[in-house]
């Protein structure tokens, strides 16, 4: 599927090296259009195209960067084998294991083993220490 904006999106108004919030914003803009990004994110076509043109009237943009992170900053699963965003990853490690399907409990499992997961690394921490101190 070729996208339906082709031409690049202008970042020129965020100086040489744009915020990454705002690169995976123009990327998702540049694969979609503005309309179906602020969907996907949760904000206004409006709010997309100020952000892009460094010219949002509101003195943060916190609110949006936290949305563009969760919805577009995406990681390769090694459970599932493909790339999911932050919030997948989060809601799919949190979930309780799934007892009744054993191809979903296979990829629960190495979920739960997953460099992504912060329990894993304090777990991982603790036993090459020997256990607690």
């Amino acid at each position: 599927m070729s996208p339906r904006n082709p031409r690049p999106v202008d970042l020129s108004a965020w100086g040489p090296e744009p915020p990454r919030w705002i690169r995976l914003l123009a990327s998702e803009v540049q694969a979609s259009n503005r309309t179906e990004t602020g969907l996907r994110i949760g904000i206004s076509r409006t709010a997309v195209s100020l952000c892009l043109a460094n010219k949002y009237s509101s003195p943060s943009t916190a609110g949006i960067e936290r949305r563009v992170l969760a919805a577009l900053d995406g990681r390769d699963c090694p459970a599932q084998g493909k790339r999911i965003s932050a919030e997948a990853c989060r809601e799919f490690r949190a979930r309780p294991a799934p007892t009744h399907n054993p191809m979903a409990m296979r990829i629960w499992r190495t979920c739960q083993g997953c460099p992504h997961n912060p329990e894993c690394e304090s777990a991982r921490g603790q036993d090459a220490k020997g256990g607690e101190s």
